[in-house]
């Protein structure tokens, strides 16, 4: 293409209200603009990036075998309520009625359709296995759209939906699913991590998470540094320490908190939230461990969502402080973290108004109660599959695959016949990757001061050719145009900057683009031209038959 017919709309100033990197360069590079909060018009600059990763994302759809559908943006809610999603999806599901009265919403996913889709279509085990796939706009009511492409209303995605007779059926397709999405990222050269994960409201069982490390990410992964060990915060497992024969050397005491604080030893804290039955649980964890919301809803005594309550709350269900709470005497379910379990002649509430007891110790003292996983992993634990330490780094995720098993096919009596006659529910699995995400994702992990650099199979051209001072050299205008056609014979996806516009201006631009492959052709050197390496910004002079070469060597 040539850039004197492609819109380029670069900003020189950084948009006040963006806030991430990324935010910042897909406006300053010209790649979108905000229309409303968390709703962004694609420019030609980011549509041919979105062309890229949805080319990849096909090509790799098929070769497992998935078919392409394209399903509608609004849903009829009766769906919703079918699968009894309804009332749980919360205020992200806008819904509205048509003219006709007709309750609709606009779709932020698709199991409902592809499931009532299904069960009008497919009627035996030998249609299956069976996959479906879409790239489709979806859309969120987020209560608080931020950090421009991570968190917005309106999204681009594509969605899987896999649909099977038995579970070596789906298990084969969530392995084959699972190994396309790894060629995916790898494909795009980014650094990423599957991880184990929470199913969260999609539901089903077992499912990955695919992240891409960035600082500036909201999520938090715990990896090994001896081994392939990664799990998403809210699953990896706190091991237990090996307990040690601790002699319990200090006596039970109770103390005045003013008058004793340099008695107060290892403290523990604890909360009191809702339990199933509507009663109270106490979770008791180290003071310096933080909560871990998703493993505590796991728990079979306690009520989702999670509820914790407030010091208000406690003194007037309890009596008393929460300060001053503790497990001795305490008439509610305990829940202990598995590090306290290990604790010895540790400090803790007494029940009593500015009142502690310093000494205690599990089974001398008072029984241990049940012991449970509700805490987060810190740097420097125990790998859980035994090699090495964990370590935490931020990511943002940007795919999710499941497997569902008969969570909507049951509900929505979406059924199939067997090999003996018989009719069962589908089996199903469910597999997402954000493209509007992933591409904000990967410039928060690529990019320097002066803009973005792409991976080369995701920058919206591989090579751009910038002629200097062409208006005054029918030389370089001949060789430039050569170059061109060549490159494009070859297969290249190459741009000329023909425009008649200052050598500043046009450097300036493609350093905040990010075209990885930069060529100069001038008057300067007779028989070479110059090549530009954005990542490196290394020039080498070379002859210009050796260039195609040259590039299809660094890919």
């Amino acid at each position: 293409m040539r850039a004197s017919k492609l819109l380029i709309l670069t900003l020189k100033e950084i948009p006040s209200k963006a806030e991430i990197i990324s935010h910042k360069l897909m406006l300053r590079a010209g790649m979108i603009r905000r229309l409303v909060s968390g709703i962004y018009t694609w420019l030609p600059i980011g549509i041919r990036v979105l062309k890229k990763f949805k080319n990849i994302i096909r090509h790799e759809m098929e070769l497992i075998g998935a078919n392409e559908v394209l399903m509608s943006s609004l849903q009829p809610l009766e769906l919703w309520k079918e699968s009894k999603r309804y009332d749980n999806y919360g205020p992200e599901l806008l819904k509205f009625k048509d003219r006709n009265k007709r309750e609709l919403c606009f779709g932020p996913t698709n199991e409902e359709v592809i499931t009532d889709l299904i069960r009008r279509e497919i009627h035996s085990y030998k249609q299956l296995p069976l996959i479906l796939y879409q790239i489709k706009t979806k859309f969120r009511d987020e209560i608080r759209p931020r950090f421009g492409l991570i968190r917005a209303r309106e999204f681009i995605m594509k969605d899987a939906y896999s649909f099977h007779i038995n579970n070596k059926c789906l298990d084969n397709t969530y392995k084959n699913m699972y190994n396309a999405y790894n060629r995916i990222f790898k494909r795009c050269n980014v650094d990423y991590r599957s991880v184990n994960a929470e199913n969260g409201s999609i539901g089903g069982f077992c499912s990955h998470e695919i992240h891409i490390l960035a600082t500036s990410g909201e999520d938090k992964l715990v990896l090994s540094n001896k081994s392939k060990y990664a799990a998403n915060l809210e699953i990896a497992e706190a091991l237990l320490k090996n307990k040690k024969n601790y002699i319990k050397k200090s006596s039970l005491k109770l103390i005045e908190i003013k008058k004793n604080k340099k008695e107060i030893k290892k403290k523990i804290k604890i909360l009191i939230v809702i339990g199933k039955k509507n009663n109270l649980i106490a979770l008791i964890l180290r003071n310096d461990h933080e909560i871990n919301k998703f493993k505590v809803e796991n728990q079979l005594e306690v009520a989702k969502p999670l509820t914790i309550l407030n010091n208000e709350e406690i003194l007037i269900k309890i009596g008393e402080n929460i300060k001053f709470i503790g497990p001795l005497g305490l008439n509610i379910p305990i829940l202990v973290d598995k590090s306290v379990a290990l604790m010895h002649d540790f400090c803790a509430g007494a029940n009593q108004s500015k009142k502690l007891y310093v000494g205690l110790n599990w089974d001398r003292d008072l029984p241990l109660p049940k012991i449970v996983d509700i805490r987060n992993v810190v740097n420097g634990e125990r790998s859980p599959d035994g090699y090495g330490k964990l370590i935490i780094k931020r990511s943002i995720e940007v795919g999710h695959i499941f497997k569902l098993g008969t969570k909507y096919s049951q509900l929505m009596d979406a059924l199939v016949m067997n090999s003996i006659g018989k009719k069962k529910p589908f089996l199903m699995g469910c597999f997402g990757i954000g493209l509007t995400r992933i591409i904000a994702a990967t410039i928060e992990q690529n990019h320097d001061e002066d803009g973005i650099i792409w991976p080369a199979n995701l920058a919206p051209f591989e090579v751009v050719l910038i002629p200097i001072n062409s208006h005054k050299s029918k030389k370089v205008i001949e060789l430039s145009e050569k170059l061109y056609k060549t490159f494009i014979k070859a297969n290249i996806d190459v741009l000329l900057d023909d425009r008649e516009i200052r050598l500043g201006q046009k450097l300036r631009e493609w350093e905040i683009i990010g075209i990885p492959h930069r060529i100069f052709i001038s008057d300067r050197n007779k028989k070479k031209i110059e090549y530009n390496n954005r990542k490196n910004k290394k020039s080498i002079f070379m002859n210009p038959d050796e260039l195609i070469k040259y590039l299809n060597s660094k890919k």
